[in-house]
């Protein structure tokens, strides 16, 4: 008697002291997202914004890509287009994603296409192995990109490069993504994780409110006007400050 299989789950959460590690988990597929990666991946991400502990986060696949984006064979597989609905506003995972208060770095590896490009778009940082490639293929697919990527596209690359990689849906190496501003830095494959981790535990190593004002600051005024976003930035800092140190006597 041979004994069952269980499948692995979708998503992986660990952590490495205060760092979170979510990790995409359908590499025979390139982490193509289905409902099951939906759901898992909004559970990690509800559990490390929760989590005291926890101060970054790292956004990672397993296998040779980041994500292919939405599974096309679950396209349609739903009850109803109201239950389909219903069920996104429950698990928003993509505003769940955009609204952690405490930094987010995707460490993309292989394809990052479609929803798995906008997931990138989403983190606050972008770190990218040389063999990374990005693209938005949807407008191809008779789709609109639906993981925030026309809004996030457009705050980060400006009006003209938004169209022309949403509309043609063309494929940016990892320096092109570094050239527009995607991506931070560039690594050999092998080295891309442990330096995506020793980045986060960088990051975690600093004060989570102050960093959390400060992406605050940064994401609500891109909504404002200068005069406005400088009086948040301004509020903020008052906050912020550090303690006055006594001047010896």
């Amino acid at each position: 008697m041979t004994a069952s299989r269980t499948r692995a789950p979708a998503v992986l959460y660990a952590k490495d002291g205060p760092v979170a590690i979510v990790s995409l988990n359908r590499p025979k597929v390139l982490n193509a997202y289905n409902v099951e990666m939906r759901d898992a991946l909004f559970g990690a991400l509800t559990a490390a914004r929760d989590d005291t502990e926890v101060r970054a986060l790292v956004l990672r696949g397993n296998g040779p890509a980041f994500s292919t984006g939405g599974d096309l064979h679950e396209f349609g597989s739903a009850p109803s287009a109201v239950v389909a609905r219903a069920a996104r506003w429950q698990r928003d995972v993509w505003g769940t994603l955009k609204a952690l208060p405490k930094p987010t770095i995707a460490a993309v590896h292989g394809y990052a296409v479609g929803g798995g490009f906008e997931m990138a778009l989403l983190c606050d940082l972008c770190v990218a192995a040389d063999d990374a490639r990005f693209a938005l293929p949807e407008t191809g697919l008779g789709m609109i990109p639906g993981v925030a990527g026309t809004q996030t596209a457009a705050r980060l690359f400006g009006f003209g490069r938004a169209l022309d990689l949403v509309l043609t849906g063309r494929t940016l190496t990892a320096r092109e993504a570094l050239q527009l501003g995607l991506v931070s830095r560039i690594l050999p494959r092998r080295r891309l994780r442990p330096e995506v981790l020793a980045l986060a535990h960088e990051l975690a190593g600093r004060a989570p409110t102050l960093l959390s004002a400060t992406k605050r600051a940064v994401v609500e005024g891109l909504d404002r006007s200068l005069a406005a976003g400088l009086a948040l930035e301004a509020r903020l800092a008052r906050r912020h400050r550090p303690a006055p140190v006594d001047s010896p006597r």
